[in-house]
């Protein structure tokens, strides 16, 4: 996870939020809640659960995003300058407060939805904080449990909607459908691509304060080429959630016209492995998966409301 530079908000808590990116960390939840909810019981879920979900699953986004920030001021100082936290418009305290609440917004929300959920959550805040604790400055695996933290965000939203029933009964089915799992590794996937093409923009304060990134280690070239294969995986795992739900068209030509052009990108960024493209890169891996996600957001909704569209490929 990387701090972003693209914000034009001059309020610093809304900042730290990482609005430029808002698009895909509000897509995420809505289509994981909508794509369960379809699945389980072949309707729209509940629209007061579904905002729960939406607003405690942005919430747990969010605050991983806050702590980062409170773990890397120092190297903030020399990529991004302009950070709340570097300069001073809000104290390290402060922010540790605002990521807290927003923690405590989101397992609120697990916990009135499923317990099973609240798990998930603490699990995922727990990878990710080892990451901005301890795992950036150790070891160039460090982009490892950011992915598998955000893998177990849709994992957590589906299990509101469809309980595994370890926790909470009833159960539909299966512990986690396929789809469900492929929704899983698809983020898990794409954020280790996404990750490392900001990480490939922070090399000089990453390297000036000791962290050894991928980056770092093995040079931008080498990032561009694994952050590529990142994305052709993910790709590959976003149209296999297409499959085994057996949804409409719309999410599929969506999937595959968004990882087509994310894949354009990521070969321009072989093509000019600098620390400036992969932060380009970086914010398109966001516009990429809010419209990937987009799409199986409307593809469920019509699928729901318009039954014959559902048979239209199946």
């Amino acid at each position: 996870m990387v701090s972003t530079s693209g914000s034009k908000t001059r309020n610093p808590y809304l900042e730290m939020l990482r609005p430029e990116i808002a698009d895909m960390d509000l897509a995420l939840p809505a289509a994981s809640a909508l794509l369960a909810s379809y699945l389980t019981i072949g309707v729209l879920p509940d629209p007061i659960l579904f905002i729960i979900a939406v607003i405690g699953g942005y919430a747990a986004i969010t605050s991983s995003y806050v702590y980062n920030d409170c773990c890397d001021v120092d190297i903030d100082q020399i990529n991004l300058p302009n950070r709340p936290l570097v300069s001073d418009k809000l104290s390290r305290g402060q922010a540790m407060k605002y990521a807290g609440l927003l923690f405590l917004i989101a397992s609120v929300a697990a916990l009135y939805l499923n317990p099973e959920s609240f798990v998930v959550l603490v699990i995922a805040v727990v990878t990710i904080s080892i990451y901005s604790k301890l795992a950036k400055r150790l070891t160039f695996l460090s982009f490892v449990p950011v992915g598998i933290a955000y893998g177990l965000v849709p994992i957590g939203i589906w299990l509101a909607f469809d309980p595994a029933g370890i926790l909470k009964e009833p159960s539909y089915g299966s512990i986690l459908p396929l789809p469900a799992i492929f929704l899983g590794l698809m983020m898990c996937f794409t954020d280790w691509g996404f990750t490392l093409s900001g990480v490939a923009r922070d090399v000089e304060g990453d390297r000036a304060r000791g962290a050894p990134t991928f980056p770092v280690t093995y040079g931008v070239p080498a990032t561009s080429r694994f952050v590529t294969l990142m994305w052709v995986v993910g790709i590959i795992a976003s149209i296999a959630i297409g499959i085994t739900a057996k949804i409409g068209p719309i999410y599929f030509a969506g999937a595959l016209l968004a990882g087509g052009w994310i894949l354009t990108q990521s070969f321009d960024f072989i093509k000019n492995p600098t620390e400036q493209r992969g932060g380009q890169l970086f914010l398109q891996g966001s516009r990429y998966r809010g419209v990937m996600f987009g799409s199986l957001i409307l593809d469920v909704i019509l699928c729901i409301l318009v039954p014959a569209y559902s048979g239209i490929l199946w």
